[in-house]
């Protein structure tokens, strides 16, 4: 059985059409100011999305930035993160998710995952609180949330902040919230790749006032205007241009409006397919936690080979075979890449790794995150679900091997 290859997945139509024609005919494709002044907070595309994102996700405050990385860096600003001080982080994301707290001289601390929603195991994170630990950075990892009351209870039992990257889950719930409102702040991506997109971009949320102007003021510029503004903190107002355009914004407000429909679509294949891999021994489908919705920014698979009989590169080359794009691993546990083995970030002397305060020296050795390295090196396929058209027809073609390579 084959299949033809699959088509990018693509939701630009009409309506961003007109939306930059809106915006070219206008003439002003940026409206910010790095001064203090009413064009501080940006033009009228940047505002209306930040409204608009706000009321979708029920939040008090909306912030966009140029990216979902600018938005974790600006999160750790914002919460006041300083040299030496601890962040809890995954290892199994994109790299974003645990460098930013380097960003301020933080100090990224991984804890291990679990092996059903791939996110942070709530004993590991419980493991690594010290004395120098000020947050928690959870991942709503592949669509599905982070057990996001259960990180929500520990961070106010030790006065930490909680900040979800939410980049792979917009419209994610956990018990009846959105996943990314659940944190003090939550980053939401607009990354060419993900459910919704303008190429490049980003969201903060947040219902701390003064977390919003904190995010506001980091994203633009903040050292220009503190003095104006009659700023009396001045921690991390060392500022940035993180500034979204208004033609990136005048497509986020069109792609969020699409959202609903969107994840109809994808959550609906991804439930169909779910229930039919179900039964095939060896292959471990995706769980969904109650009361949680996944939006499967990816579909994860685990893939037993023991009882499956074949390794997982086996299963990932008959799949390609027959049209199906699909990846094995995902990324390599963060901890392991050169940045952590060697401790060299800024400079050529160790910062700010020399900035622990632990008693013994920081160590990001093998073995770490044992979860985390056996389902990179051994389980883990997936299928890029927001990057290809996947339909009806593909599911077949996924089924059928499946079931092909377990006869």
């Amino acid at each position: 059985m084959t299949s033809a290859k699959l088509p990018v997945w693509n939701t630009i139509g009409a309506e961003e059409l007109a939306a930059v024609k809106r915006v070219l005919d206008r003439g002003t494709l940026s409206n910010f100011h790095g001064t203090w002044s009413e064009r501080f907070l940006g033009g009228e595309e940047v505002c209306a999305l930040e409204s608009e994102w706000a009321q979708f996700f029920g939040v008090a405050h909306a912030v966009s930035v140029n990216s979902a990385t600018s938005g974790l860096y600006a999160a750790m600003g914002a919460i006041g993160i300083s040299p030496g001080d601890e962040v809890i982080v995954t290892p199994t994301s994109m790299s974003a998710s645990a460098t930013a707290p380097l960003i301020y001289g933080g100090i990224p601390i991984f804890a291990d995952i679990n092996d059903t929603t791939f996110t942070l195991e709530l004993d590991s994170v419980k493991k690594n609180i010290t004395p120098h630990t000020k947050a928690i950075l959870a991942v709503n990892l592949f669509g599905h949330p982070a057990d996001l009351r259960s990180l929500r209870d520990l961070a106010d039992q030790h006065h930490l902040a909680l900040i979800e990257d939410s980049a792979q889950a917009p419209g994610a719930t956990f018990h009846d919230q959105f996943a990314g409102t659940i944190g003090d702040i939550g980053v939401f991506s607009l990354n060419c790749h993900k459910h919704i997109q303008t190429g490049e971009g980003g969201v903060c949320v947040t219902n701390n006032a003064r977390l919003a102007e904190r995010l506001q003021l980091i994203r633009n510029h903040a050292e220009a205007v503190v003095e104006a503004k009659q700023e009396t903190d001045l921690t991390n107002m060392i500022g940035w241009n993180y500034r979204m355009t208004e033609l990136e914004a005048a497509l986020g407000r069109c792609q969020l409006a699409k959202l609903p429909k969107i994840l109809d679509h994808k959550v609906g294949l991804a439930e169909n397919l779910r229930a039919r891999l179900a039964n095939i021994p060896g292959i471990v489908a995706p769980v969904v936690q109650p009361q949680c919705r996944h939006v499967y920014y990816v579909f994860p698979l685990r893939v037993q080979h023991e009882i499956l009989g074949c390794s997982r590169e086996r299963v990932a080359t008959a799949l390609q075979d027959n049209g199906i794009p699909v990846a094995v691993g995902y990324v390599k546990p963060l901890y392991l890449a050169p940045l952590f083995q060697q401790q060299i970030a800024f400079g050529r002397n160790h910062f700010p790794f020399t900035m622990s305060r632990r008693d013994t020296p920081l160590s990001y050795a093998p073995g770490l995150c044992p979860v985390a390295e056996r389902l990179y090196n051994d389980e883990l396929l997936y299928f890029p679900w927001c990057s290809f058209d996947f339909d009806e027809r593909s599911l077949d073609t996924i089924v059928h091997t499946l079931k092909k390579i377990r006869a």
